[in-house]
């Protein structure tokens, strides 16, 4: 049983059911839903870690996203390549080791990156990794779940979890509360389903569900709010964008945190800051922007992204759930795997975090120490 259908929860669901297994993804909210942090028409598939974990995991998930858009019919993942400048110390390093994984990685000088792609504003070198890309993820959770059931797992949405109890090493009772598909209501009559296995991937929810059964790390929620920004020429080429501030340099006194950014097809240039939001709780969410974030954003946009125009934007709201050290929560305690804490960058993974929840429900391996229950934070 995997309960939470978002990205993490759906690619488990899918890989299980793609080994045989008889599985059951169970998901409060209707498909396409904006409650958590897997919607959306526009991620980055960013490459430029320094770090073998991910590294490894983004060889291992660009293939898979492809073999998902295969086995579904449905595109997910443009390979627009990405941009990456500003005062980031590892440039160099990223640089260097992403060949030895695969993927190419070439300086341009801040004339010629901006020859290519006007509609941004460039005065440092740019790292450029042309495999790199962007992701819809709406289509990608909504592939997910229709591979999977074409695998013959069953997908129920309007289905909360309320609870979980562990009966022995291979019974866990899962308590589900049917909801009202129009107002979100509790509906119908509680069921409680025995299943020897269970996934949770919740994000915003997990330590509400699973604080006092999993020893979890400390997972922090905040409301993030970047902007789509309309397009002065439609048609500019745009890559995505990660752009790193200097610390040193007082006009980028305004700037919250690093900007990322990329183009979404019909709705402009998304651009936002990373993990700078208000702490909430996901079941009390205003999904409005903070009025002083928003105005740094928007000037951001004037004096970096000269093919927008700043003025007029259509403000989104998301989620992250964020560990202390903002590496991933995916392991297993008994019966109970976990996969949290993805910290606003795990979306890219989400076909590979997929198969190591799929490997821990089958005892196969171990995960990755960084991602580890026990790890240090």
């Amino acid at each position: 049983m995997v309960v939470g259908g978002g990205a993490m929860g759906s690619a488990a669901a899918w890989q299980l059911a793609r080994r045989g297994r008889e599985v059951t993804l169970l998901e409060r909210f209707g498909p396409g839903h904006t409650q958590g942090a897997s919607h959306g028409a526009s991620r980055n598939f960013n490459l430029s870690y320094a770090d073998d974990t991910y590294l490894s995991l983004l060889r291992e998930a660009l293939p898979l996203w492809r073999e998902l858009e295969a086995e579904s019919g449905v595109a997910v993942l443009d390979q627009v390549g990405l941009a990456n400048h500003g005062a980031n110390p590892a440039f160099d390093t990223v640089a260097a080791l992403l060949p030895g994984y695969g993927f190419e990685a070439a300086f341009l000088a801040p004339e010629e990156a901006g020859e290519r792609w006007p509609g941004i504003r460039f005065d440092t070198r740019v790292l450029f990794t042309p495999q790199a890309g962007r992701l819809n993820a709406d289509a990608a959770v909504s592939a997910l779940q229709r591979a999977a059931a074409a695998r013959g797992a069953a997908v129920r949405h309007h289905s909360r979890v309320v609870a979980i109890r562990l009966a022995s090493p291979d019974s866990v009772l899962v308590t589900v509360q049917p909801v009202d598909e129009v107002t979100g209501e509790q509906s119908g009559t509680v069921e409680t389903l025995d299943a020897r296995r269970v996934v949770v991937t919740l994000g915003a929810w997990t330590s509400k569900l699973l604080g006092s059964t999993v020893a979890l790390p400390r997972l922090v929620v905040t409301q993030e709010q970047p902007a789509h920004f309309a397009v002065h020429d439609a048609t500019l080429s745009w890559p995505g964008f990660n752009h790193a501030p200097n610390p040193l340099d007082p006009t980028y006194d305004y700037w919250y945190s690093g900007v990322y950014g990329m183009f979404t097809p019909g709705q402009g240039v998304k651009a936002g800051w990373h993990g700078t939001g208000a702490v909430i709780d996901p079941e009390a969410r205003t999904f409005a922007s903070e009025p002083a974030q928003l105005a740094a954003l928007q000037r951001y946009a004037r004096e970096w992204l000269p093919g927008v125009d700043a003025e007029t934007l259509v403000e989104i709201s998301c989620t992250y759930t964020t560990t202390p050290d903002s590496n991933f929560v995916v392991d297993s305690s008994g019966p109970l795997s976990v996969g949290a804490g993805f910290s606003g960058h795990g979306f890219k993974f989400t076909p590979a975090i997929g198969r190591i929840l799929a490997d821990l429900v089958d005892g196969v391996g171990a995960p990755p120490a960084l991602f580890s229950l026990a790890a240090a934070r």
